[in-house]
């Protein structure tokens, strides 16, 4: 990846020798009010009826980020929790989850197709590659298909810019994370062309055993066939290996004792991800786009997660699981554009197809548990034996995913525009499953609706209503998973989740913003009631065994708001947060007679905070021009750590600062990550039982980062 990073430097060189006569540079425009995600094509935001939020290049800059989590947690109603090692799950509109609720995009493309949901996808984004990130909250199903419940999160690349720029930094903090990364592009003729790579590396960390490097690169080429023709070229190409440390107990975690209970559990993931896509403009009403691409995906891991243990059944003993998860993709998508002059309509109207082989198996190992005094919690776990004969899972499929979308808006009357979408989605998965020697296929198929209004009475403020259906289809590692009453039972034949259906939710909302003082002060919100229907669950056998259902029904409903102000040139503030309650409806989790509890009826979901917000106040001083400084305030209430609603954690407030400073093309910054060095973690989480103990996912200590950047523009005088 070094010689990546050089190479960049030369061919930069190369470019401003070979164009600093002749080259001009423009100036970026961050046009915050259009968005292209809520509806595949540019929209005006008072023309999207849809919460949306923009985060802009200027925002990414500045934050200067190790991790992902820490840009798009500046969304409102968003909350990206850290794993560690750019692994994350996610909270919009649901508790902080892994389930497979959230769509993610790299410049309109999912990263995954449907049914490869990987919760830690967004560890493959190269965060020196962003222009800016749109943030869809609720169903959007009926534009981009399964997953798109929760949220949608759409990765947006830089462009190739007519002038040469190059751009190379390092940055590191004082536990041991380190990172270069390069940046550079130019307009030759009609060839454009950027180039962006990282390499980080974490050694030595305030956790133990939670090493990790990363390395990526991403190349575009835009081809400018003619004033109305393009042919763009996009390759991500990314390596990633992590030790998992996990969580830890609550006497370690208060005595900020960060030590692993493994050190031989890891993650590791080879990614590819290449398309080619031709864009012609018929006329100035009419466009079209076909993008053909590849994904090749390599994932291999022995889970900190996969460990089972329990208190009461054989105490010192143990299980773990080590996997491979391992798919190709094929596909197409076409989208076509066309406005007429008849009430404003526009048609957006496209169709896709993706053929995706994959390969997947998972066997046991067996472990010794050493114990804390006391038998209640583990010190740590050793490998006893590798059991490749106990097979979890081991199958091959073929999953063809075909798809046809549509949306139509329209003025009806002034200041009225109208929004009605659908899609049809088609899942088919051939498989042979090797456990039960088994080969059949199964299909999940959807409709999707969608309808929404915008009304904008005056300049400075627009209402919106929308109603919107999202679905998810069971992941396919969660159907061929062998049930663990009899699943490597000698003699016993398998059994799978062949019956698990898709999850299905209806989303109903109203939001709106006002513009006051010149656009100096400005403010958003967004009020949405969500239910959902077969959701996965995990219920518990008169055996202690537990079984997956999609059974389960919840209800989620909320506020999410922002506001901004800018007084002067010097400041800037921002506050955003959403209140949610995220609730069981009906949630059956016990067919063991002997079980208090049988289902979850009326209680709130675990992990499920009511606050959460990010807010950041930004000076950047008249009397010192080149300097930017930031405070930022990350706030995460009180949540039941279990789903019995028995105990509490009682969330946490962190307050970040930034600074930077330009001299020349140089540009010299630091962050003070957790400024007062708070004790908190990113998620704790407990199972149902009375002795159950709690597992803190702990936060790092008060952390120092450092970095310096080059960036270089070529300007004609």
């Amino acid at each position: 990846m070094k010689k990546i990073v050089l190479a960049l430097f030369a061919i930069s060189q190369i470019v401003v020798a070979q164009n600093k006569s002749k080259i001009d540079t423009t100036n970026v425009h961050e046009l915050q009010d259009v968005f292209v995600t809520a509806n595949r094509t540019a929209t005006l935001r008072k023309e999207t009826p849809v919460a949306i939020s923009k985060l802009t290049a200027k925002t990414i800059d500045e934050t200067k980020a190790n991790s992902a989590y820490e840009i798009v947690n500046k969304t409102p109603g968003v909350l990206m929790v850290n794993l560690g090692n750019e692994q994350h799950s996610m909270a919009i509109r649901q508790p902080m989850t892994t389930n497979a609720y959230y769509l993610y995009l790299e410049d309109g493309l999912p990263i995954r197709p449907m049914g490869i949901f990987n919760h830690n996808a967004l560890l493959e984004i190269n965060q020196f590659n962003l222009q800016s990130i749109e943030v869809v909250k609720g169903p959007v199903s009926s534009l981009y298909g399964p997953e798109a419940v929760g949220g949608t999160i759409n990765f947006i690349s830089l462009k190739p810019g007519i002038n040469p720029e190059f751009k190379f930094g390092i940055q590191g903090d004082h536990f041991g994370f380190r990172r270069i990364q390069a940046a550079g592009g130019a307009t030759i003729g009609k060839i454009g062309f950027h180039i962006a790579g990282i390499s980080s590396l974490q050694e030595n960390g305030w956790m133990a055993f939670s090493d990790y490097r990363k390395d990526n690169i991403n190349v575009r080429i835009d081809y400018n066939i003619s004033s109305t023709t393009r042919l763009i070229s996009n390759t991500m190409y990314g390596e990633y290996y992590s030790d998992m440390s996990g969580g830890v107990n609550e006497i370690d975690f208060n005595n900020r004792s960060y030590k692993s209970t493994s050190d031989f559990t890891y993650r590791k993931s080879d990614a590819l991800r290449t398309k080619l896509t031709l864009e012609h403009d018929w006329n100035p009403n009419a466009s079209s786009y076909l993008t053909a691409y590849h994904r090749n995906n390599k994932l291999g891991q022995n889970p900190s997660y996969g460990i089972r243990w329990s208190a009461i059944n054989n105490p010192t003993t143990a299980t773990g699981e080590i996997n491979s998860n391992n798919f190709k993709s094929y596909g197409a998508i076409g989208q076509h554009t066309q406005k007429f002059d008849f009430l404003n309509t526009k048609l957006v109207a496209g169709a896709l197809y993706d053929f995706s082989p994959v390969s997947y198996w998972s066997y046991r190992i067996d472990l010794k548990a050493n114990l804390n005094p006391g038998g209640l919690t583990v010190n740590n776990y050793e490998v006893i034996a590798e059991r490749p004969d106990i097979k979890i899972a081991d199958y091959t499929a073929n999953i063809y995913n075909t798809a046809g979308y549509a949306q139509l808006s329209f003025n009806p009357i002034e200041k009225v525009v109208i929004s009605l979408g659908g899609r049809y989605d088609n899942m088919k998965v051939d498989y042979n499953n090797a456990l039960d020697q088994s080969i059949g296929n199964k299909i999940y198929d959807r409709f999707t609706f969608k309808a929404g209004a915008n009304y904008n009475p005056f300049d400075f403020s627009g209402f919106y209503g929308n109603y919107s259906q999202g679905f998810a289809p069971p992941g396919i590692t969660s159907v061929f998973r062998a049930k663990p009453r009899t699943g490597g039972t000698t003699g016993v034949p398998a059994e799978f989740y062949y019956n698990l259906k898709p999850a299905t939710f209806e989303n109903f909302e109203i939001g709106g913003w006002f513009s006051f003082l010149q656009n100096k002060l400005n403010f958003d919100y967004a009020l949405y009631y969500m239910e959902g229907k077969n959701e996965l669950l995990n219920v518990r056998l008169e055996n202690n065994d537990t079984d997956y259902r999609s059974a389960g029904e919840t209800r989620h409903k909320g506020i999410e708001f922002g506001i901004s102000y800018k007084p002067s040139a010097q400041i800037n503030f921002r506050l955003g947060g959403t209140y949610a309650q995220h609730t069981f409806i009906d949630f059956q989790v016990s067919d063991k007679s002997t079980d208090a509890l049988q289902n979850l009826d009326g209680k709130e979901m675990p992990n499920a905070p009511r606050w959460s917000g990010n807010s950041e106040l930004y000076y950047y001083p008249n009397w010192l021009p080149k300097l930017r400084t930031s405070i930022e305030w990350q706030h995460v209430g009180s949540y039941y750590q279990d789903q019995i609603n028995t105990v509490k954690y009682s969330g946490y407030d962190v307050f970040n600062f930034r600074a930077g400073y330009q001299w020349k093309a140089f540009e010299i910054y630091g962050n003070i990550i957790n400024l007062t060095d708070k004790l908190y973690a990113y998620n704790v989480s407990r199972a149902n039982l009375s002795t159950s103990q709690p597992a803190y996912l702990a936060a790092a200590p008060r952390t120092f980062v450092l970095g310096i950047q080059y960036n270089f523009s070529l300007k004609n005088k």
